[in-house]
Formats: C-alpha cells, sequence, structure tokens
C-alpha cells in the first residue's frame, strides 16, 4: 500500500476523515487545502488555491507522491492545475467525484449505474436558481472525470471513485443539523411527498475505510466506481433514526410538492428530499 499520500482538501469533512484514517494507518500523509481549516492533528497542511497554478507550483513542484486522494476538484481546469505542477509525480490518482454526474444527464431513475454519466445532459436550469447551481456542480464534475480520463490516455494511473451524500461528524453543509434543529425545537417538520424518496447514503468513516481498501487492491479492474451502503431506503426511515439518536418524537407532517410550491417554500424545508440528491 502506498505510504506518501496526497489527500487534496484533506482539511474538508470527508478529505479530513480519510487523511485521518490514513495516518492512524502509519503512512506518510500530506494535505493540501486552501487554509480556511486545519488539517487533522499530525497532517502537514500545503496551503494554495488550486485556481492559482502559482502557488500549486510553490508547494508541489518536484514532489513526489505514492498516491493522490483527489476530493478538491470541481472541473477540468482543477485536475490539469494539480496534475500541471512541474515536476509533480502523483502516483495513483484517485478522483473523488459524485453521483450527481448522472444526475444531470438524461439518466433513468436510480440506482445509476457507471455508464450513465456518458448520457446527453438535461436543459441548463435558469441562472441564478437553486436547480443551477445543481447542475452546475455535476456538469463541473463530468468535465473533471474527463480530465482524468484523458490524463489516463497519457499515461496516468487513476480512477474515478462516486460518492452519495455523506453522513457524519464534521459536516460542513448542515443538512442533517437542520432537520436535527426542527426536530428539537418541536415544531412540525414538513415532508415533501411523505419523504418517501428512497436514498442510499453513506458514513463519512466507511468513505475512509473504502478509500483505504481501493489503495490496498490496486490495480483495479474498472476506471469508475460507485459508492454507497448496500441498503436503498425511504427517506422517513433515515429521519427516523435521526430522531431516535436524539431522544425525541419530531412532529412529521407529510406534505406533495406541489402544495409547498405554491405556499413558495424551497427545497430548504427538507435538505434530503427532490432530485438532486444522489
Amino acid at each position: 500500500m502506498p505510504s506518501r499520500i496526497l489527500v487534496a482538501g484533506g482539511s474538508g469533512f470527508v478529505g479530513g476523515h480519510v487523511a485521518r484514517a490514513l495516518r492512524a494507518g502509519g503512512h506518510d500523509v500530506i494535505a493540501l487545502g486552501r487554509g480556511g481549516r486545519p488539517a487533522p492533528a499530525g497532517v502537514p497542511l500545503l496551503v494554495a488555491d488550486r485556481r492559482d497554478p502559482g502557488a500549486l507550483a510553490r508547494v508541489l513542484r518536484g514532489e513526489r507522491f505514492d498516491a493522490t486522494l483527489d476530493f478538491s476538484a470541481y472541473d477540468r481546469a482543477g485536475v490539469e492545475a494539480l496534475l500541471g505542477v512541474p515536476g509533480i509525480r502523483p502516483g495513483r490518482v484517485v478522483l473523488v467525484s459524485t453521483g450527481q454526474v448522472c444526475l444531470v444527464g438524461e439518466a433513468p431513475s436510480m440506482p445509476f449505474v457507471e455508464e450513465d454519466a456518458l448520457r446527453p445532459l438535461r436543459p441548463e436550469p435558469p441562472a441564478g436558481s437553486a436547480d443551477h447551481r445543481q447542475w452546475s456542480y455535476g456538469v463541473g464534475k463530468r468535465a473533471a472525470e474527463a480530465a482524468i480520463e484523458d490524463a489516463c490516455a497519457g499515461g496516468l494511473d487513476a480512477v474515478v471513485v462516486r460518492l452519495p451524500v455523506i453522513l457524519g461528524d464534521g459536516d460542513t453543509s448542515l443538512r442533517t443539523w437542520a432537520y436535527l434543529e426542527r426536530m428539537l425545537d418541536g415544531g412540525p417538520l414538513l415532508l415533501p411527498d411523505g419523504a418517501a424518496q428512497p436514498v442510499r447514503f453513506m458514513w463519512v468513516d466507511d468513505v475512509a475505510r473504502a478509500m483505504q481498501r481501493i489503495l490496498e487492491r490496486w490495480p483495479l479492474p474498472g476506471a469508475v466506481y460507485h459508492l454507497a451502503q448496500p441498503d436503498i431506503v425511504p427517506l422517513r426511515q433515515v429521519l427516523e433514526a435521526f430522531a431516535a439518536a436524539a431522544g425525541v418524537r419530531p412532529a412529521f407532517v407529510p406534505v406533495d410538492t406541489g402544495s409547498l410550491a405554491a405556499a413558495g417554500l424551497g427545497p430548504g424545508v427538507s435538505p434530503y428530499s427532490g432530485r438532486w440528491v444522489s
């Protein structure tokens, strides 16, 4: 298994858990980030904005790694900037992508297969809308995956790993927190379409273990993988588990999405509902 590992985004939520687990496994782990958050204890942090090739070159020029786990590439430019650092030898590369690369295309309903990310794009939503932000994220990740594929044609040893929604300690999206706050304040918790939507989340520590096993089992037989827990459950079951863990009995109120829209209520009512939950 590789011993010197660069974790781009290693001071973030998921990347931080992975960096911590790799270090606990005895590896020399280095995090790359913009400096807004500290890296896990004992993990050196290289500070650079990957949108600035000069800054990347100052901290990574000539560096050699056995593996690079990239949690912070969101488009083609991000991938090319990191791989284009003069003299860098990234070793085995794992690009961490998202199931959203399937959601932005004309794929059928979940569960998706790897090839669904190659389907034609859905029409671009209106600029400035919440849908447009989500669509742009998925399109950018598609471009990052394409950049990795091009680099592999030139000799890079890499795989793409697509993740679903990740739950766990330190989640800065605050989506789980929003549900818990509502449960704890005792007010009604609106569930679009009764929260019957099937979901397939993943726990952040399972992601860390999966990344370790990917490196241990290299080379892998495929180029793209989807990771998720085995269970596909309705969102309501997940929310009931949140409530049980918090020791509360929430006031769930099923409501159809049409009524929500008519009342001017957006997707923030239930962050894990809607078509953008991969």
